[in-house]
């Protein structure tokens, strides 16, 4: 098993949380005015990078908050966790795999 590492609950069994998607995507300011395409877009396309991907994660079975990780999809090693609404870590910091 594989550890992840709430920041609110500290280290536990992947099983507790639940992956939510590319994280950083915005809603688009006005909605009603996207064509079929562009809302299309919005909804369905996401990056699929091989090696470190941003993503939002949710602790399902323990404290039910969302936070962002980013990981490599290549290891599956989570490389730093960050709150919603705190700023990506840097390049120098993903490499070491701090927080």
């Amino acid at each position: 098993m594989m550890l992840i590492d709430c920041p609110n609950c500290g280290p536990r069994n992947e099983t507790e949380f639940k992956f939510g998607g590319q994280a950083h995507v915005a809603y688009p300011a006005d909605p009603h005015s996207l064509s079929d395409r562009q809302w299309a877009q919005y909804l369905f396309y996401r990056k699929n990078p091989k090696g470190i991907n941003a993503e939002r994660w949710v602790h399902a079975t323990g404290c039910r908050k969302w936070f962002n990780a980013l990981r490599d999809t290549v290891t599956y090693e989570f490389k730093a966790i960050y709150r919603v609404g705190e700023a990506r870590p840097v390049q120098e910091n993903i490499a070491e795999g701090t927080r």
